[in-house]
């Protein structure tokens, strides 16, 4: 793909604000800002600035609950992000959903879901309904490799083969399903094979490299708007911390996390743009002012921030919707 500066400066960007938006989160949890569950996306960036480099903003993204690099990536703002992780109405899901469940139509970003392969029916639906309203679109499904051990990943890969859906599936692939490693739970760990059983056009990327994944979903969207039907990418990737906040990571050695972080997106990247000329351009320094600035801000915004009244609480929880 064409790498200019303007690009090499968006993608340094995306991916150290969410880098810097996670370690912030951190921060916040430990000091009991942010309650609940937190999933941190820390060593995965690449893949969703890269995968959101590639749409328009009439495609639709539906994820996992390891969502914040998405909803950043996507254009959701850091203050509606963060005031939902603080349970602030001001949130993007008026503070009723947290970490893993944000959510933005205005952006077409329509979730994080704590239910593990949830998302990919969902996709299945709203790429047929596209379908079926003759609408140039693309819905793309983010799920990790532990939602390749569910039904519904079979299920929604065969109906969008067989119906020739608007669909990228985007698997990535960290090694392990929560505390599990894949090699236990999957008598084929190289994913995109099962993809491919349904007769779906899959890759297997490195999903370290920004510009790697770039170029694949790049040419899977023009495919798939060319009326391909579907395709698969599997990208190979790590997570630099746990499972989740709550996680005593007893699974994995220390030493293989610190070999994987030698493949650090952000290292890659920067390697890359000295490689052909462009690092000393990109300005990291004013780069990482901007950013720190901007999640000052967006802190600053959710502690300002209101908590739902006592009598809202019952609001949105039954239709108010009146069938006479």
């Amino acid at each position: 793909m064409e790498l200019d500066l303007m690009k090499a400066k968006e993608f340094y960007h995306k991916m150290l604000l969410i880098r810097r938006f996670e370690e912030r989160c951190v921060e916040l949890y430990s000091n009991q800002k942010i309650r609940g569950f937190l999933h941190l996306y820390i060593g995965e960036e690449a893949i969703a600035v890269a995968l959101m480099d590639a749409l328009t903003k009439e495609d639709a993204v539906l994820a996992t609950y390891r969502e914040h690099g998405y909803a950043l990536a996507r254009g959701v703002s850091c203050e509606s992000i963060m005031a939902e992780m603080f349970g602030k109405v001001e949130g993007c899901s008026r503070g009723r959903g947290g970490s893993m469940h944000l959510f933005d139509a205005s952006a077409r970003f329509y979730g994080g879901s704590a239910i593990v392969a949830g998302a990919l029916p969902l996709a299945v639906g709203m790429a047929l309904a596209d379908k079926m309203q003759k609408r140039n679109r693309v819905t793309v499904c983010v799920f990790g490799d532990g939602a390749v051990a569910e039904g519904e990943f079979h299920e929604s890969l065969n109906l969008a083969a067989l119906w020739k859906l608007p669909v990228l599936f985007v698997c990535e692939n960290n090694l392990y399903a929560m505390g599990t490693a894949l090699k236990y739970t999957e008598s084929e760990t190289e994913i995109y094979k099962k993809a491919a059983s349904y007769k779906i056009s899959s890759k297997q990327i490195d999903g370290m490299s920004v510009i790697e994944v770039a170029k694949a979903a790049k040419r899977a969207v023009e495919d798939i708007k060319d009326g391909n039907g579907p395709v698969f990418l599997e990208c190979l990737t790590y997570r630099f911390r746990a499972h989740s906040m709550f996680d005593a990571e007893l699974y994995r050695e220390k030493a293989e996390v610190i070999e994987w972080k030698k493949k650090d997106p952000l290292l890659v990247f920067e390697n890359r743009l000295k490689e052909i000329g462009l690092w000393s351009e990109v300005d990291a320094t004013a780069i990482e002012d901007a950013i720190k600035t901007a999640i000052d801000k967006a802190v600053e915004f959710a502690e300002n921030g209101t908590l739902e009244a006592l009598e809202d609480l019952e609001k949105f929880v039954y239709s108010e919707v009146s069938h006479g």
